[in-house]
């Protein structure tokens, strides 16, 4: 196969315990520290950084016997939906080379899809371990905020941002989940009703994403589950709110490098980061208002239903020389994953067919209340167990 530009740095180190992945050969996103093992962040301003310590989320997967054996390629400082800003190599889809893999964790989702690594970490701020995982063909959890420790890993927003895992199966990510994070969650409840939002399937939305959901959405019925039709309050703004709080926070965070050096910077990278530079406080304050009162609206969702089933992104997987409208196409591909961003609990991507056009891969999203991690792995291993989407890999 074609050099897909998914590992920035190979390494290897072996854990000593005997737990649940233990002889796993995991990869990490390169905003993740591992000892000794430079952490660039895909950027030109962090290379020769080396890291003096392991990230929380590492140490847990050494001390449970993974094996840590790559670190992984990613858009620069994590900013981005394609991953194609990188200083490294051009990361691209192992199903198709011409296409991108996703982002910000591309390399996470490209390695675990091509068998590089048995599983992968990445890190979701606005859909960035949602958005690789269904390019690539492959399974990504977006835990409950706060579930999984940030430590030792490079911020985009503090208000969002949390470590994901990767696999190539439901029960793979389950077992990462266990070991990463503080509290493996409740004990899952009876799901019985299942909502699928009718703003998430417009007319906008691809018909070959369209299609694959769909079938996925007959396959849950046929396993007892009630597929119900419902709305999401406040859902038309969710997008814009993440984006307030996100690029406000970016531009704080990287403010002495725009302004010294800006030049170091991938200039798609650069371009998004500049949106948070005329962004007030009062703006930044409002958008946290809002925040609040979209999750006080998914809270009366979650008594009426049990999970929430969506597609994973609206669109085809994008060719790399798909556009140079950067900010377009980011708001595109993350039109359904910025909204369970904004939600404090997991969300969980799951493979279900290829594009009836292209061939690329397809993924729903399922998402359930806060600590109710169980219930979307009890969920997604029934749907494993019938369909085989998940088995396939690239030529």
């Amino acid at each position: 196969m074609t050099d897909l530009g998914a590992v920035i740095t190979w390494c290897d180190r072996a854990g000593s315990g005997t737990g649940p992945v233990a002889g796993m050969r995991i990869g990490v996103k390169d905003n993740i520290d591992v000892d000794g093992v430079a952490t660039t962040c895909a950027s030109r301003f962090f290379d020769g950084h080396v890291a003096n310590r392991d990230a929380e989320v590492v140490a847990r997967l050494l001390d449970a016997g993974a094996r840590i054996t790559a670190k992984l390629n990613m858009a620069e400082f994590a900013v981005g939906v394609t991953s194609q800003n990188t200083a490294a190599a051009v990361p691209r889809n192992p199903w198709d080379t011409s296409r991108v893999p996703g982002g910000s964790s591309g390399g996470s989702g490209s390695a675990v899809s091509a068998g590089l690594v048995d599983a992968s970490l990445g890190t979701d701020t606005g859909g960035s371990v949602r958005l690789p995982a269904s390019a690539c063909g492959v399974v990504g959890l977006r835990p409950t905020w706060g579930a999984i420790s940030n430590d030792g890993v490079f911020p985009v927003s503090e208000e969002f941002d949390t470590v994901g895992p990767m696999a190539r199966t439901v029960d793979g990510v389950a077992r990462l989940f266990t070991v990463l994070a503080d509290h493996p969650g409740s004990a899952a409840p009876t799901t019985r009703r299942i909502g699928v939002p009718t703003t998430f399937f417009t007319d906008d939305v691809d018909n070959g994403v369209a299609d694959a959901v769909h079938a996925a959405t007959r396959v849950l019925e046929t396993l007892g589950y009630d597929i119900v039709p419902i709305e999401i309050p406040g859902v038309a703004d969710a997008q814009d709110i993440v984006y307030t709080i996100v690029y406000s926070d970016l531009a704080h965070r990287h403010r002495i490098r725009v302004d010294r050096q800006p030049e170091l910077f991938q200039p798609a990278t650069l371009e998004r980061i500049s949106l948070g530079l005329s962004i007030s406080d009062a703006q930044r304050a409002a958008a946290v208002r809002g925040r609040t009162e979209y999750r006080t609206g998914l809270k009366k969702v979650f008594t009426d239903v049990d999970v929430v089933l969506t597609p994973t992104m609206p669109v085809d997987v994008p060719r790399i020389d798909g556009g140079d409208d950067v900010v377009a196409q980011s708001r595109r591909m993350g039109q359904f994953s910025y909204p369970w961003s904004l939600h404090d609990g997991p969300t969980l991507a799951v493979p279900v067919g290829f594009h009836s056009s292209s061939g690329m891969p397809v993924g729903m999203q399922l998402t359930a209340a806060a600590h109710h991690e169980q219930q979307l792995f009890d969920m997604g291993s029934r749907y494993q167990a019938v369909t085989d989407w998940h088995t396939h890999s690239p030529g």
